[in-house]
């Protein structure tokens, strides 16, 4: 795998670099390097510090988080190991010892 990223028109994986820009030989579309590292950069999720958050990293839960369709409750200082960081509103996803496989939002926990 050569590691460019494909083809955002097409969906080609056959793109090549070209200077400052990527080509993909497949429909002719070019797109500035400049702007694929811009994407991955963008997305930065923070804890409820402000402190900016990794994958692998490992976060304390800030408030009662009631677990929904079930009566379980995730308490207060719960530490959450090796987080993965997911798109979408709850944008932690990780496995709570006692309760298993768990969405979370940035807002409720706080870097360990």
């Amino acid at each position: 795998m050569s590691g460019l990223p494909p083809c955002p028109a097409c969906g080609s994986t056959y793109t090549y670099e070209d200077r400052d820009q990527f080509v993909c030989p497949e429909c002719a579309h070019e797109w500035p390097q400049v702007a694929a590292a811009e994407e991955n950069d963008a997305r930065v999720i923070k804890d409820a510090n402000g402190n900016p958050l990794t994958d692998g990293d490992t976060v304390a839960v800030i408030k009662d988080l009631k677990v929904k369709g079930s009566s379980s409750v995730v308490k207060v200082g719960t530490k959450v190991k090796n987080i993965r960081l997911v798109d979408g509103d709850h944008d932690i996803d990780c496995k709570i010892d006692g309760i298993g496989a768990m969405k979370l939002k940035s807002q409720f926990v706080k870097k360990a």
